[in-house]
């Protein structure tokens, strides 16, 4: 039998329909789409063997599907990088409120659990495991080292150790951190203004660049090399 015949074969069963929707329904707890990225990896080699359609189709296929599966891997999830992208775009406010419950007299981790209740979301939830490890003795590189992960919350992690250690003021670190996070943005907003230009323009001139040399330089050069031959 042809390798081509084996797809239609594998992908079009009944029994087979019903446990795809079934993964897709309910992915197991935990799994973190491990059987949706095997799912369509085994789909991508499958489909490179049908496409080929003899026997050396079946090892092609099966590098298919092993690349494809490592691709699908290495690829961070879309639910990670929202979250990312959220917290990151939090961070700045979360400063401020942090500072401004310091400077009203409140400690450490009662300061953190009232900021982590007032923004929710992903960088809420990471504020409020660091003020739960704070209340529980965690020294402060591990308490807030659940904010490591969060772009630009290094050096918020690198103020509160070094307020904790050396005494320094960190309401006013973290409103100078705050302004910094703002200015860094600001810059990279402008930087991807001046890409999403380029970007722009770019297809402008590639399709400008053929143009001008068939109608301004090949009719030159023909008028030129019929006037030499």
């Amino acid at each position: 039998m042809a390798v081509g015949a084996i797809v239609p074969l594998v992908v079009g069963g009944g029994g087979v329909r019903r446990r795809l929707a079934a993964v897709f329904r309910r992915p197991s707890p935990g799994s973190d789409g491990r059987r949706t990225r095997l799912l369509i990896s085994a789909v991508v080699g499958l489909g490179v063997a049908g496409l080929i359609g003899t026997w050396w189709g079946l090892p092609l296929g099966t590098v298919a599907g092993v690349a494809a599966e490592r691709y699908l891997r290495r690829r961070e999830p879309a639910r990670l990088r929202e979250e990312r992208r959220a917290s990151a775009a939090d961070l700045p406010l979360g400063c401020d409120l942090l500072a401004a419950a310091l400077r009203a007299g409140a400690p450490v981790e009662r300061a953190a659990e009232a900021v982590a209740d007032a923004l929710a979301g992903p960088l809420g939830e990471r504020m409020r495991r660091a003020a739960r490890s704070l209340r529980l003795g965690a020294g402060p590189a591990e308490a807030w080292a659940h904010l490591a992960e969060v772009r630009g919350a290094d050096r918020l992690v690198a103020a509160a150790v070094r307020s904790s250690t050396s005494g320094g003021a960190l309401a006013g670190a973290l409103g100078r951190l705050a302004d910094d996070l703002r200015a860094d943005r600001a810059v990279a907003v402008e930087a991807a203004a001046q890409r999403a230009g380029v970007l722009i323009v770019l297809p402008l001139g590639l399709c400008f660049l053929p143009a001008f040399l068939l109608a301004g330089l090949v009719p030159v050069l023909v008028a030129v090399l019929g006037d030499v031959l």
